[in-house]
């Protein structure tokens, strides 16, 4: 038989363990909750950096481009509207405004810096003219430009979505690095001014590119003119037109003024 005192002494433990357990409900609803441990440094820059979620979206290319031979060079694409509307010479004297802008344009390409990248997406009697961007494209560049025949719709935000889609295969080839500028010569409204605000947003709102757009002989009135958010220049002749292209290079974050010295 157990002597009675260790029965005793094994009931008092018994006791006290069950009575040091969980807290009762009240006392764990009242008491503060414990902090969360902070995330993980390396964690979080991993997220940051995910190449699916960040422009020019890395890990959606499956092709593998190869690099750019700069990673930090200037990428400039136009957009010429060469739409019917061009043929008429308002603002642009005794000639038409299409003669007009395709000197404008060529001349502003020869002050582009020769180690930026220059790219061309004219539309043009219900046609389009196309050039991949490249340094070292300067004289296909005129000479695609002065071949433009006007005619046509003013399709902007197709031409919009193409000129983000390029940049976006040369940011890749560039590993985001560099900087990139949509220029934009246009004289019309667009044909869809909504689709053409929300292409607008979109390519705001998912990468770096910078949206420079020029209005030939229509004022301000334009969806691309979006204060804070796009640049815009009104040229109500050709000065204004030539004075708004070179101002692209200026507005340039990493502006380089020996480019006018050549």
């Amino acid at each position: 038989m157990t002597p009675k005192p260790v029965v005793f002494a094994l009931i008092l433990f018994l006791t006290l363990v069950t009575g040091c357990g969980e807290d009762p409900p009240t006392a764990q609803k009242q008491g503060t909750q414990p902090a969360a441990a902070p995330p993980d440094a390396e964690s979080v820059q991993n997220q940051a950096a995910d190449p699916s979620t960040v422009w020019p979206f890395v890990a959606d290319d499956t092709s593998s481009p190869s690099l750019a031979d700069s990673l930090t060079a200037r990428n400039f694409l136009l957009i010429f509207d060469g739409s019917g509307s061009m043929q008429k010479n308002d603002c642009a004297g005794n000639s038409s405004k299409i003669n007009i802008a395709k000197e404008a344009v060529v001349a502003w390409s020869k002050s582009v810096p020769a180690d930026a990248n220059l790219g061309l997406y004219a539309f043009h009697s219900n046609e389009v003219t196309a050039l991949p961007l490249s340094s070292g494209n300067r004289v296909a560049f005129m000479d695609n430009v002065m071949h433009i025949a006007a005619g046509g719709r003013t399709p902007l935000s197709q031409a919009m979505l193409q000129s983000y889609k390029a940049l976006t295969a040369q940011g890749r080839r560039q590993l985001g690095y560099g900087e990139y500028t949509i220029v934009v010569v246009t004289d019309g409204i667009a044909d869809s001014p909504d689709q053409l605000r929300k292409v607008v947003s979109m390519i705001l709102e998912q990468s770096p590119i910078n949206i420079y757009s020029i209005g030939f002989c229509i004022g301000s009135q334009h969806s691309l003119n979006q204060p804070g958010r796009t640049l815009y220049k009104s040229a109500n002749n050709p000065d204004e037109l030539n004075k708004g292209l070179q101002e692209v290079l200026a507005e340039s974050e990493i502006f380089d003024e020996s480019a006018f010295s050549q």
